[in-house]
């Protein structure tokens, strides 16, 4: 218990500069104050028979406990308190704040990566590896989400590395092209996104709730604006705010309170499907545009992309298992087709 403690207070202090949203009133009676966790994702078009455009991701996540009492308490020192009361939107009252790092790697291919030669018309090869730290406050209606996230794209990526050995083990075909792939780059990007639960019905233990969610980024790696929504019915839904492909400020696994099926202790189980919309209003796609400073391959993106993914969740435990099928519009001029992946979430609070 000791060590735990001295490992939360050591995060505090290093994040404080950061910890916009910290609150010092009190929390809310059922709020999740000493668990925290961890999520595993994987994304492959691999589950719709393809091999081409946003090929393969995978990120591991972990969201802190509530780190709010430590604010309240005597955790920090005296000098912070007077900075952290005149920072914004810090009286709100009945919030948790948590902290979440993260980190993953994103690869992305032409439609034929068996040429060797640069296919002008088509997508560039491009990896993206990096590492996120982000902040989240929340309360039974919404959460927000602030996530920095620092990574290389190019050949330090070892996207080329990885997609290389992985269809060397499974016998698939050599990805010839990766020679023509944007060049590196430091990575930027700046992300906010605010969730609300707009709407919770249950009977007995069948629910029904709608999940809003409206954001941005701003970076060299992307920028855009989106907005989307997510509806989820079926037995003991759990108290989180959704399920989340790999996208930055994304990590939405992390229970409310003592209701969520993975602690409420009598009501441990839960299954329930879900269908979410995204749109987004690109003004910066890196892995599209080409590198930021230097010339590399780029193709004519559009401006408007949306996404529809339709999927089932289940909650055994302390587990969180989810699958989500994801249809993804043209991403540029001249795409034959749209994208089509499948996307796992493995969650684990403890």
């Amino acid at each position: 218990m000791w060590l735990k403690q001295i490992v939360f207070k050591s995060l505090v202090l290093l994040l404080l500069p950061m910890s916009i949203t910290l609150a010092l009133g009190p929390g809310s009676c059922e709020a999740v104050e000493d668990e925290g966790t961890f999520s595993f994702y994987f994304e492959n078009d691999l589950f719709a028979d393809t091999d081409y455009g946003y090929t393969n991701g995978v990120k591991l996540s972990w969201i802190s406990p509530d780190l709010t009492g430590y604010a309240r308490s005597d955790s920090l020192p005296d000098w912070s308190l007077p900075v952290i009361r005149r920072l914004p939107f810090i009286n709100e009252q009945g919030l948790q704040r948590n902290v979440g790092l993260s980190i993953g790697q994103n690869m992305y291919t032409p439609g034929d990566i068996s040429i060797d030669d640069l296919i002008e018309d088509d997508r560039p090869y491009a990896g993206w590896t990096y590492f996120g730290i982000g902040l989240h406050s929340k309360n039974e209606r919404r959460l927000d989400s602030m996530e920095i996230q620092l990574g290389i794209v190019g050949p330090y990526s070892f996207a080329e590395h990885t997609q290389k050995l992985v269809h060397k083990l499974r016998g698939c075909q050599t990805p010839n092209g990766w020679d023509n792939q944007i060049k590196n780059e430091p990575g930027l990007a700046v992300v906010y996104e605010r969730k609300w639960r707009s709407f919770y019905s249950r009977g007995g233990g069948l629910g029904l709730d709608l999940i809003p969610r409206l954001g941005g980024a701003l970076g060299n790696v992307y920028t855009y604006a989106n907005a989307g929504i997510e509806a989820r019915i079926g037995w003991n839904i759990p108290r989180d705010f959704g399920t989340s492909l790999i996208r930055p400020a994304g990590d939405s696994n992390a229970p409310l309170n003592t209701r969520d099926p993975r602690l409420s202790g009598s009501q441990d189980f839960s299954l329930y499907v879900f269908t979410m919309v995204d749109g987004r209003a690109v003004l910066r796609n890196i892995f599209l545009d080409g590198n930021t400073f230097t010339d590399s391959h780029n193709v004519d993106k559009k401006y408007f992309v949306g996404d529809v993914g339709l999927g089932v969740g289940l909650i055994i435990d302390r587990f969180k298992l989810c699958y989500t099928h994801v249809l993804q519009t043209k991403e540029f001029k001249g795409q034959e087709d749209n994208q089509t992946f499948g996307s796992i979430t493995l969650a684990f609070t403890y």
